[in-house]
């Protein structure tokens, strides 16, 4: 049995908070989590190894749900070699699973970039890719942001049914608009296969988003971004998002996407369990060199107006460049505790695509992801399944084996 020991830190495990704590892993599992009076008086196997955190912070793994690509590597090259690339990089900021994001393109492409997943999987040395999140085709080319209007689609049971087949059943969740033709029908093959679905480039007035709610339609896709906005006589999809507490929404907390006074009014109106953080970042998110290329086209990089993406021919914004950690940084920077911000990163994800059984939380029985990082939001460790992927930076004589 190989035992790993993670004393003398904050535990934020997804319930509670607990201070000076020490967690103990065996084989990849947590086995206990604890008071330092209580693990100083803990029988360890000889071999342990045992890591002082010295106060630094440790969050169940961060999850993001929506990320289309990282470091110059994007589910648009098509290629099992973007997405292990995008697993080696995501840990550097806490990521333990994430979902690679598909946009509308030719069908094709879109099929290779399906079947490009499903061929990475179970080859990741870093972060673990869950499953697939199709960002469309089913969105409506009214809210379509930067994505590429000539690719999106009636909802087509044909069509799913292919994607579904080439995916070998890796397809996971997917964003798609209410008020379009065959919704219905769509949502109900997509529930019968365990897809989630969210809402999202939509423009579905207040009606016809409480008809998707009623058709299992009950997550959705980047809170206030590409859909119709709260009017007084029309709720529309962000109204209906508000309204209806079963309803769980994503948030991109960049400074940008959402005003931070509409994220703590979010926060008043919504269980915290029901709010995501993912990052919808690009290809060239925390790329070193060459040209930032995003579903084909260039972009650039907007510092000076929250490090969000611009398409370079018309700089219309196409979307962010946030890490996972940076997220969680910046909502403790408006105010929202450091706990409501790991669950949105760590346990809520986990709970909205039903993995809540085996990760989401620093617990005995759960698997050991585990993002360690300390006060100024450096990376410690990212582990996964009780394996370092990334760190550490500790100095190395506070890294031993047990006596």
């Amino acid at each position: 049995m190989s035992t790993i020991c993670l004393i003398n830190g904050t535990i934020f495990t997804g319930i509670t908070t607990l201070k000076n704590s020490s967690i103990i892993i065996s084989d990849g599992i947590i086995n206990d989590v604890m008071s330092a009076e209580r693990f100083a008086k803990k029988t360890l196997p000889e071999d342990s190894r045992i890591i002082d955190l010295k106060g630094a912070k440790a969050a169940p793994g961060f999850i993001d749900s929506h990320i289309h690509g990282i470091g110059g590597f994007g589910t648009e090259d098509c290629t099992p070699h973007s997405l292990l690339k995008m697993s080696m990089i995501l840990p550097e900021y806490g990521v333990t699973g994430f979902c690679p994001t598909i946009y509308p393109q030719p069908h094709d492409k879109m099929l290779m970039a399906i079947r490009s997943v499903v061929d990475a999987m179970g080859q990741e040395k870093g972060a673990e890719i869950l499953g697939i999140h199709m960002e469309g085709p089913f969105i409506s080319p009214e809210k379509a942001g930067v994505q590429r209007s000539e690719f999106m689609r009636l909802p087509d049971i044909e069509l799913m049914k292919e994607f579904w087949k080439t995916s070998e059943g890796k397809i996971i969740s997917m964003t798609v608009a209410p008020e379009l033709k065959g919704m219905r029908e769509l949502s109900h093959y997509c529930l019968n296969n365990g897809i989630i679905l969210q809402a999202g480039h939509s423009n579905a007035n207040y009606n016809q988003m409480v008809e998707g709610i009623q058709a299992g339609i009950i997550h959705s896709t980047h809170f206030f971004n590409a859909m119709r906005r709260l009017h007084h006589r029309d709720p529309g999809v962000a109204g209906a998002i508000l309204i209806h507490p079963e309803v769980s929404c994503e948030i991109i907390p960049d400074g940008y996407h959402v005003h931070p006074a509409l994220i703590k009014l979010l926060l008043n109106e919504k269980p915290v369990d029901k709010i995501i953080m993912v990052t919808d970042a690009l290809k060239p998110t925390m790329q070193k060199s060459g040209t930032m290329i995003a579903n084909g086209e260039e972009v650039y990089l907007d510092a000076e107006d929250g490090n969000i993406f611009r398409r370079k021919s018309d700089d219309v914004i196409a979307g962010s460049s946030l890490t996972m950690l940076g997220g969680v940084k910046y909502l403790t920077e408006i105010g929202i505790p450091l706990e409501n911000g790991l669950r949105m990163a760590g346990s809520n994800p986990a709970q909205v695509l039903g993995l809540q059984n085996d990760r989401g939380t620093i617990l005995p029985g759960k698997r050991a992801d585990i993002t360690v990082f300390n006060d100024y939001f450096d990376i410690i460790l990212t582990m996964r399944e009780g394996k370092i992927v990334t760190g550490l930076t500790v100095d190395p004589h506070e890294i031993s084996d047990r006596h």
